[in-house]
């Protein structure tokens, strides 16, 4: 005989399905705000939703929070593959919790430009912050968003420093064209870099470097702690050619171990002391208020682009035009004007 599944669903589990798709703006911003971590990541799914009736919902939610954000320290944290970004993350976080702070760590996840698809695996490795009631961490797939950061993550920032975690650590895909974006989010920017200073260093991008706040030498322990020492002493020396930094903070080369815990303690010592001269000189304030006008105009951008590409008529005329132009019938300049002309008039 043929089972009825109708009613197969637990009905408390029903009940509880249905909940979870009818938060009111008003429970989010209440969930968010009473450090409900639950709540948070639906919250957080939400703003990366595309679909408008989330856009909606999520604007209003991050205005709600707005109020409560900005009390955080932001940090970037970028490196080479292989550095242990994981790790060390893991440590720091273990470190800053221990002192009584709350951490979130928003993570991007490279995506496949084949398949779209994202490994989000940071919580599998970072085990133990991960289970830390104190931490929190949200991983998101890059997409085909600005420089592999996914699109959303400054608005993250915002909810979750609504959330009452006094400390955001933004990790980055590996060094490449993400650093900018993340830079333009964060208060602190630290670059991980493996003992061996020649040809990596040549390897990394010059603004990459000018950006870091600090250099941290990771893996100095067992036979590669003289390693290390040798490739802080370069790092510095390095560094000493670039410019000075519009901060007033000139950037500082450590070792560390992520895996022995060595190091970490003063990495977190300088993070606090870059807070100290930046908010004293009000370089801090400052580079906020810039940050929050550039993402003025990147939203622009964005909210330019896919309204662009959504439009009906462009749909239909771009494949014609993109076609001429592969053909060589049309320059892509003529294209582009009379698609953009077709947008504004159409």
């Amino acid at each position: 005989m043929k089972k009825n599944t109708k009613h197969s669903i637990n009905p408390a589990a029903r009940q509880q399905f249905h909940r979870r798709k009818t938060l009111t703006v008003e429970e989010y911003v209440e969930g968010i705000r009473t450090g409900n971590r639950v709540v948070l990541s639906r919250a957080i799914t939400l703003i990366e939703s595309t679909r408008s009736d989330h856009h909606e919902q999520a604007q209003a939610i991050i205005a709600a929070c707005l109020p409560h954000a900005g009390t955080s320290v932001r940090v970037g944290v970028t490196g080479t593959p292989g550095v242990g970004k994981s790790t060390f993350i893991e440590a720091l976080g273990k470190h800053v919790t221990d002192a009584g702070h709350r951490i979130a760590v928003l993570t991007i996840d490279p995506t496949s430009q084949v398949t779209q698809g994202s490994i989000l695996g940071d919580k599998t490795r970072m085990p133990n912050l991960a289970t830390n009631e104190n931490a929190f961490i949200r991983p998101s797939p890059a997409g085909d968003s600005l420089g592999g950061v996914a699109r959303k993550t400054r608005e993250a920032i915002v909810l979750c420093e609504a959330a009452g975690y006094d400390m955001l650590l933004v990790e980055t895909v590996g060094v490449g064209q993400s650093e900018t974006a993340v830079h333009s989010m964060v208060d602190f920017f630290l670059l991980l870099l493996l003992p061996g200073a020649g040809d990596e260093l040549q390897g990394i991008k010059r603004g990459i470097v000018e950006m870091a706040d600090l250099i941290a030498v990771n893996k100095a322990d067992k036979d590669k702690l003289k390693p290390a020492q040798q490739a802080r002493r370069a790092y510095k020396n390095a560094i000493h050619f670039y410019p000075p930094k519009s901060s007033g903070w000139t950037p500082e080369v450590m070792t560390c171990s992520a895996l022995e815990g060595t190091g970490i303690a003063e990495i977190w010592e300088t993070i606090q002391r870059y807070k100290t001269t930046t908010q004293q000189n009000n370089f801090w304030t400052t580079n906020r208020q810039q940050q929050a006008t550039f993402w003025l105009y990147e939203s622009i951008k964005n909210d330019l682009h896919n309204s662009f590409f959504n439009h009906q008529k462009i749909k239909e005329k771009l494949s014609e035009i993109e076609a001429e132009v592969a053909k060589g019938k049309l320059s892509p300049f003529k294209g582009a004007e009379e698609l953009v002309r077709l947008f504004f008039n159409g």
